[in-house]
């Protein structure tokens, strides 16, 4: 099998997906914009060739690299990068090469554009926030009448909570119409909920071979522009009202050999058009794995390597899990530079090593939705998970 991994050195947790992939017997090539020798150990020995392009941007030259790779190893069986950013990318790729193990770019619209999700979310049976394609300031004016303030607006087709804003009253309504942005937004009724995702590995049938998921405690949207500190946590097990939406979302979007993130809102008060509190509500959907470290956090929540649970899906359409597995939450915490935080890094450690899993400071590119510097720590409890978070998120 020849599988080409778009963008294997970034995020930098992806050389596991390679890892496995090889492990499984795979022929893995990879196309990045690094510099070889830029490459972690690990990477290198995951690949079996590493094709350099001065842009990732430039399709030429992904053209170029996947052809190359063509004449040198045959038919190429799977293209993928895992990743939001790179999705229309990889389409176009597969579909220019004929590569048909992953979504088109026929396919692309629905799963990118934020207001052409809401039709399958009809089809799903999950409500859906009403919405307006931003255009003339009447417009805008008459959707506000509608539905109220605040309300959201982001890109139509954006990645994650960057460039969304929360408009809270007239001024500003006013202000954002005064320097509309260059390309297509999107204007959503605020739906007040908790936000909580439901996150699957599925196979080339549409089965459901794992589920799990995680809940944000924060805005997103308030921790990105406000730059708060920021925490979610991996479930130990998925509600099943949210694994009924979710399992029926992804047959609304005819998913086939992903693992997807979708997020949801469980609602925090009645909302009329949308359901009674605690009722779910459609978000979005991100037809790749979970961002960041969070599939590390899958992993120490279900003491299982998820990495590998998603090589065996693409090269037997099942997987195995371990006979014995012990399952906990999974928390992450985000601090940010310039905080006065009560407790030090050295205080938390002390307070809370044993079970913290992973610390690290993260990457300026993610660091603005989920903190400078990060702690990935094992929960049993509600009680335990709500303990940590005021400990490390105090301020003097």
């Amino acid at each position: 099998m020849n599988f080409v991994f778009i963008s294997p050195h970034f995020p930098t947790n992806y050389w596991k997906f390679c890892a496995e992939l090889k492990n499984n017997g795979v022929n893995v090539l990879g196309i990045g914009d690094a510099p070889y020798d830029s490459l972690t150990d690990e990477l290198k020995g995951s690949l079996t060739e590493y094709y350099k392009v001065s842009d990732m941007e430039n399709y030429d030259e992904m053209m170029r690299a996947v052809g190359f790779f063509t004449f040198k190893y045959g038919k190429i069986d799977w293209i993928e990068s895992n990743n939001e950013y790179w999705l229309e990318q990889d389409a176009r790729l597969r579909t220019d090469f004929n590569v048909t193990t992953g979504p088109q770019s026929k396919d692309m619209d629905v799963v990118k554009f934020k207001s052409k999700m809401k039709a399958n979310y009809k089809k799903a049976g999950v409500p859906a926030a009403k919405y307006h394609l931003v255009s003339t300031y009447e417009e805008g004016k008459a959707f506000i009448a509608e539905v109220g303030y605040p309300v959201i607006v982001k890109p139509d087709n954006g990645v994650g909570a960057s460039n969304t804003y929360k408009l809270k009253n007239d001024a500003d309504f006013d202000a954002f119409y005064a320097d509309l942005p260059p390309v297509q937004y999107i204007m959503e009724e605020f739906v007040n909920g908790e936000i909580c995702s439901y996150d699957a590995l599925v196979n080339s049938k549409g089965e459901v071979l794992f589920e799990t998921g995680n809940i944000t405690l924060i805005s997103i949207v308030d921790a990105v522009n406000e730059k708060e500190d920021v925490y979610f946590y991996i479930v130990d097990h998925v509600a099943e009202d949210l694994a009924d939406a979710g399992r029926r979302t992804l047959q609304a979007f005819d998913v086939k050999s992903r693992l997807v993130h979708f997020e949801f809102f469980r609602l925090l008060e009645d909302r009329e058009g949308l359901g009674k509190k605690g009722d779910i509500v459609g978000l979005e959907v991100n037809m790749r794995p979970c961002g960041g470290f969070t599939p590390d956090m899958v992993n120490f929540a279900n003491s299982f390597d998820i990495y590998k649970l998603w090589a065996d899906m693409i090269c037997y359409d099942q997987i195995r899990l371990p006979e014995y597995r012990e399952i906990s939450n999974c928390l992450f915490v985000g601090r940010r530079k310039g905080k006065d935080y009560k407790h030090s890094h050295e205080e938390i450690m002390q307070k809370y090593g044993y079970k913290i899993w992973m610390t690290e400071e993260l990457p300026e590119v993610i660091a603005a939705g989920m903190g400078d510097f990060m702690y990935l720590v094992k929960c049993y409890t509600k009680d335990e998970l709500m303990e940590c978070i005021h400990y490390m998120v105090e301020k003097k």
